[in-house]
């Protein structure tokens, strides 16, 4: 449901965006007008108060991302209309930070993101998704997938990279579901934040080896030598904890849904085992992986965007969704194609806050697509498409279970 505030010249028009629960994916029908009719406007969302701009088109999120004159630093305690009713990144996060403190924290965590570091974790990946695949052709022949495959494959992962142990993966789990879902409640999902951020203090703080990879052991050495404060670096840690263990789990599963219902990808897929890569990206570019719009930014003074002037103090979010479907870049953008070969998708954002674990998370959606079916061939859902179930009340998209059998 939307509706619209009547404008003036002066004053444009605002829309309030109620925002539905949408399947993994079916695009938002608000975001394609918008696109489409309003690309550059006003809109007020569930929380917070007041107005914020929206931008969708591709060139001109582009702009807004790499401005300087947009601030995400200045977004901190201000009540902007949001999704959420609690803003997910902690004060201290490299969420809320600008340049130059932000390339600062950037260049800490880009060590746990190194060639060396990935090759390593390429290989584990494999043996992960391996013991996955053989537990569940054990349990077999049904299985849900979410609870097979795609919810601790991204969660060991992101674990291994951070230095969790196993044993406190549930725990890690429970933590990022209450802090990224809107319908946990503010109150839930600050309590989860500030444990899970405890949890951190004491893993920074404990003993690692010294040339360690991991992204515990790193964030310890750089609040040492004075790089970072102990406060940026739990921040650093919930943030990359909670994406690369909920996103990839929501997004390679939204994946997986778009195989199974799109049987001729699957099988040209399945054919050109070398294609993944690409075909992954182009995933990547055409499933709405999230709800709405994430964190805003801040116009520190008068800018032009799109031909439409952006008043200093004002909020403005940019959809990559939308930006991942404006035509000028994109032919047939709601098509998937795995022919597409120019494919500069903004599905990991863009500019300085452009995803640290994009290499990761590509890796991780490969192995899983590449593996599931070799292991699997006669894959497919066990009941019909209409009956599946998606999750409500979230952030980033993706269904409950995903049924499948063999």
């Amino acid at each position: 449901m939307t509706t619209t505030a009547p404008g003036t010249a002066d004053t444009p028009q605002i829309h309030f965006w109620a925002v539905p629960d949408l399947t993994g994916l079916d695009f938002d029908p608000m975001l394609a007008r918008l696109l489409h009719e309003d690309p550059v406007t006003r809109i007020r969302l569930p929380h917070g108060e007041g107005h914020a701009w929206l931008v969708t088109r591709y060139e001109d999120v582009k702009f807004v991302t790499v401005d300087p004159r947009f601030s995400r630093e200045a977004v901190w305690g201000r009540p902007v209309t949001r999704l959420a009713p609690h803003f997910i990144p902690m004060a201290d996060a490299v969420g809320f930070a600008d340049p130059p403190d932000h390339t600062r924290m950037r260049r800490v965590v880009a060590k746990a993101f190194s060639a060396r570091a990935l090759r390593s974790l390429r290989a584990h990946a494999q043996a992960v998704m391996d013991g996955l695949l053989d537990r569940m052709a054990e349990r077999g022949p049904d299985a849900d997938l979410m609870e097979a495959v795609n919810r601790p494959f991204p969660l060991a992962m992101v674990s291994e990279l951070m230095g969790v142990p196993e044993t406190d993966h549930a725990l890690m789990a429970h933590w990022s579901d209450t802090i990224i879902s809107a319908g946990a409640g503010r109150e839930a999902s600050e309590r989860a934040k500030d444990e899970m951020g405890a949890y951190f203090t004491d893993l920074i703080a404990g003993d690692h080896a010294p040339d360690s990879d991991q992204l515990a052991a790193v964030l310890a050495e750089a609040v040492a030598d004075g790089t970072l404060t102990e406060e940026e670096a739990v921040g650093l840690a919930v943030l990359i904890q909670i994406g690369g263990a909920h996103a990839v789990r929501n997004n390679s599963a939204n994946m997986v849904f778009a195989l199974l219902t799109h049987p001729e990808h699957l099988a040209r897929l399945r054919a050109e085992p070398e294609l993944v890569p690409q075909a992954v990206d182009e995933l990547l570019r055409y499933i709405p992986h999230r709800n709405a719009v994430g964190l805003s930014r801040i116009a520190t003074e008068d800018v032009e965007v799109g031909g439409v002037r952006i008043p200093a103090g004002d909020a403005v979010y940019v959809s990559y969704l939308a930006a991942n479907r404006d035509p000028e870049v994109f032919p047939e953008p709601d098509r998937l194609d795995f022919d597409r070969v120019h494919n500069p998708h903004v599905a990991f954002g863009h500019g300085p806050h452009y995803c640290p674990g994009a290499t990761l998370a590509r890796l991780e959606s490969e192995i899983l697509l590449a593996s599931l079916w070799d292991r699997f061939p006669g894959l497919r859902l066990a009941v019909p498409e209409e009956a599946l179930r998606w999750q409500r009340g979230a952030l980033i998209r993706g269904p409950e279970t995903l049924p499948v059998t063999w």
